[in-house]
């Protein structure tokens, strides 16, 4: 039980994150290129380990 809270809570984290990011990189698309892409590549990055929490949370519940 305890590790599916922690899943739970450490999924909603990066899904925060990942909308904050997201949220940065359209705002600054016309502004700085750069700094809109870095915040795109940090959400992919965040999006890979969202992937990956998903499929530990799938291993956990079975």
């Amino acid at each position: 039980m305890y590790h599916k809270r922690q899943f739970n809570i450490y999924k909603n984290h990066l899904i925060k994150r990942y909308s904050e990011l997201i949220e940065k990189s359209n705002d600054y698309r016309f502004e700085d290129e750069a700094q809109s892409d870095l915040a795109a590549y940090k959400a992919m990055k965040i999006q890979e380990k969202i992937n990956q929490v998903r499929y530990l949370d799938r291993e956990v519940t079975f």
